[in-house]
């Protein structure tokens, strides 16, 4: 193992009810790529918000080049070469991509050079291949794209340390091999990259190094050449077998649920955004729409759940037009944002509130609400999906990432819907977790239709009854996913190739 550039001893950190991290010792070598691997909960991302600042630790120590050092904000950490970027994305919406980069800065304090700035954005952007538009607000981006304007804010820092949380979550294939390639750069380059993830093929492509942990404390420490296959990571991850195959029902596709009749919709900008998309979502039928980041689809979910409207074309829900369609007909729609901190919930609510978020009308007795109703509900949504939390009461941002996709998961699928628009529905999620996902949307088809929207190829092969791949905003073709020559055309379609 390369000479250790961090050293974390004895990491202890409590909150009400939780013990996040037991006495943790972790050691990051120069120049590695280090991956920290643990289910739902297991305190990977507290320990890196330790070690990042955000959090002080209630015992142990931190050592930079073996001389103890105590962090007492993220502005401390970035001081001493250690950045991070969170799996939601801390950016200011309505400023540039240059503006959020230069947000921090210590200097200059007076007068800042815009043009230089756009030009370090740009250098960066192209040497590392995180290409992003200096000039573009970071509220029009895509959360791939996000993400790379996080990176770039770090290494404008000339940090020694990355750490990334989940960094693949809404990526594309193509997408993650070109940011594997930016993290063996930056490695390269005699930095160090602490990489937090749940999708063990990624571990054993990129790691130099892999850290299983579960519940708060280090259970393995081992190179990639000690693992035998993924099978035995997900077993140290959550403590026993995983079984890594999903139970697929044939189901007789019934009434079509949703139908888009050549639809266009424009962006924020109030640029082109999709155009001319027909298709239709049938019941009992898994039907995915897969594309780089930033294609439409973001755009697409938007008009489909309300927050946006289409510039021209016709939606059709359960065979009525969309805009016309009442709270009767909305409630039986399960929607699963692709963001699910500012959009599937409110982090200063309380659970059974965000339970309440759309299901309060079920809970309602003659215009009184049924509050401790609501707070039994959300007790047994807990349990039955496996949130890992102090209970009803506990708050919105007292849940890891994972937790929290899960509470939204468990809220819209408990309202037994008959259309489930499912955006990067595994963003975050755990091995065990997301095969318990899998199988509980195949299990969805009984009643409902799917339309689901994923970077992770794996999931849309393993789901999906059709496919539909969209590139800038068209739809390039639509495939059975049964046919495994229309299968192989995925690749040149997600390019711009049409079919055929």
């Amino acid at each position: 193992m390369a000479e250790p550039a961090i050293c974390l001893r004895g990491i202890t950190k409590r909150f009400p009810g939780v013990l996040a991290n037991d006495g943790i010792d972790l050691s990051i070598g120069t120049g590695m790529i280090h991956a920290l691997l643990g289910e739902n909960g297991a305190g990977k991302t507290t320990l890196m918000n330790v070690l990042a600042g955000r959090y002080r630790p209630d015992a142990g120590e931190i050592l930079r080049a073996g001389v103890p050092v105590r962090f007492r904000s993220p502005r401390d950490a970035l001081r001493a070469g250690i950045g991070m970027v969170h799996q939601h994305v801390m950016l200011v919406a309505n400023h540039t991509v240059a503006e959020n980069v230069a947000l921090g800065l210590d200097a200059p304090r007076c007068l800042l050079r815009w043009r230089h700035i756009e030009d370090q954005v740009r250098r960066l952007s192209e040497t590392y291949g995180l290409p992003v538009d200096p000039h573009a607000r970071v509220g029009e981006l895509s959360l791939g794209q996000q993400q790379r304007v996080e990176i770039l804010k770090l290494l404008q820092r000339n940090v020694t340390l990355l750490i990334l949380d989940e960094p693949t979550a809404v990526l594309t294939p193509t997408e993650i091999a070109a940011l594997f390639v930016t993290l063996r750069r930056i490695a390269r380059e005699g930095r160090s990259v602490i990489f937090i993830t749940h999708k063990l093929d990624e571990v054993m492509e990129i790691a130099d190094r892999i850290t299983v942990l579960r519940r708060g404390r280090c259970v393995a420490d081992l190179v990639p050449a000690d693992v035998d296959n993924r099978r035995e990571l997900a077993r140290l991850m959550v403590g026993r077998e995983v079984l890594l195959d999903i139970h697929r029902e044939p189901v007789p596709p019934g009434e079509v649920v949703l139908e888009l009749r050549n639809c266009s919709g424009d962006d924020a900008r109030g640029h082109p955004a999709f155009r001319n998309m027909s298709f239709a979502v049938r019941r009992g039928e898994v039907f995915a729409i897969v594309g780089v980041a930033g294609n439409g689809q973001a755009q697409l979910l938007a008009a489909l759940a309300g927050s946006a409207s289409f510039s021209s074309g016709q939606a059709l829900l359960f065979g009525k037009p969309l805009e016309s369609a009442g709270c009767r007909a909305r409630d039986q729609v399960g929607y699963i944002p692709e963001d699910r901190a500012a959009v599937g919930s409110v982090s200063g609510l309380d659970l059974t509130d965000n339970v309440l978020l759309t299901t309060y009308h079920r809970f309602c007795r003659r215009g009184v609400l049924q509050r401790r109703a609501a707070r039994a509900r959300t007790q047994g949504l807990l349990a039955r999906f496996q949130v890992a939390a102090a209970g009803p009461d506990a708050l919105g941002r007292q849940l890891s990432g994972g937790n929290l996709q899960k509470l939204i998961l468990a809220r819209e699928l408990s309202k037994e819907p008959r259309l489930i628009i499912a955006d990067q529905p595994t963003h975050g999620l755990d091995i065990g977790a997301t095969m318990n996902v899998w199988n509980e949307l195949l299990r969805q088809r009984a009643r409902a239709g799917i339309l689901l929207v994923s970077g992770d190829l794996t999931e849309v092969l393993s789901l999906s009854d059709r496919i539909a791949v969209i590139f800038r905003g068209e739809l390039m073709g639509i495939l059975s996913a049964a046919d495994p020559e229309a299968i192989a055309e995925i690749g040149p379609m997600l390019a711009g190739v049409r079919q055929g």
